[in-house]
């Protein structure tokens, strides 16, 4: 009988646990959702293009 009470309540701590990390994903996807991202800033003039790492890459940096 104790057996069968000490499964119980391990499977009711694992479904609390379940339910309660659900809620808190829940809710970080929310306030992820909410936020809001500012726009990409203006590039200043007299920059190429092409502004990436691999652009300014050297025979030396290889």
């Amino acid at each position: 009988m104790e057996t069968v009470v000490l499964i119980a309540v391990i499977v009711f701590a694992i479904a609390v646990g379940m339910r309660w990390i659900h809620l808190l994903n829940a809710q970080h996807d929310a306030r992820i959702a909410a936020h809001h991202f500012s726009e990409p800033l203006p590039r200043p003039p007299g920059l190429p293009d092409d502004t990436d790492r691999r652009a300014h890459r050297t025979g030396s940096d290889r």
